[in-house]
C-alpha cells in the first residue's frame, strides 16, 4: 500500500516513486502485475495526476515498469537479496546512529558507488 505525507520535505512523487521502486525491488510486485491507472492512483492518494505520472515516468526510465496505452505493469527486474537488504538496514542504524541525515547519508553513497565504479 502506498501512502503519502504531505508535511515531508521529500516531494509527492518520490515519496510514491520510492515506495514502487523498493516494493518492485523487493519481490512484492511480480513481474507483469498491472499497477493502478495514473488517475484512479492519484484519487487513491489524493494527489494530482501530474504527480503519479511523474512518479510513472522516473520507473520507467529506470527499468522497473512499463507504460503504454493499457496501462503499466512490472518490468522483469532483479530482486535484491536478504544479505543486500540487511547491509542496506544496518547502514540506515548507523547513519540514524552517528546523527547523520537522509540527505548526506544518501550523498555519501552516490559519491562512494560513483568511485566503486571504476574499481577504486
Amino acid at each position: 500500500m502506498i501512502t503519502v505525507n504531505q508535511s515531508l520535505a521529500i516531494p509527492v512523487f518520490e515519496q510514491i516513486r520510492g515506495q514502487l521502486a523498493h516494493a518492485i525491488r523487493a519481490g512484492e510486485l511480480d513481474a507483469g502485475a498491472r499497477l493502478p491507472s495514473i488517475r484512479q492512483l492519484a484519487g487513491d492518494l489524493r494527489v494530482a495526476p501530474g504527480t503519479v505520472a511523474r512518479a510513472f515516468t522516473e520507473l520507467e526510465a529506470a527499468g522497473l515498469i512499463r507504460c503504454d496505452r493499457r496501462g503499466a505493469r512490472v518490468e522483469e527486474t532483479v530482486v535484491a537479496s536478504d544479505d543486500l537488504r540487511a547491509a542496506a538496514v544496518a547502514f540506515i542504524h548507523s547513519a540514524r546512529g552517528a546523527s547523520i541525515p537522509l540527505e548526506d547519508a544518501l550523498s555519501m553513497v552516490r559519491s562512494d558507488w560513483d568511485s566503486l565504479a571504476y574499481g577504486d
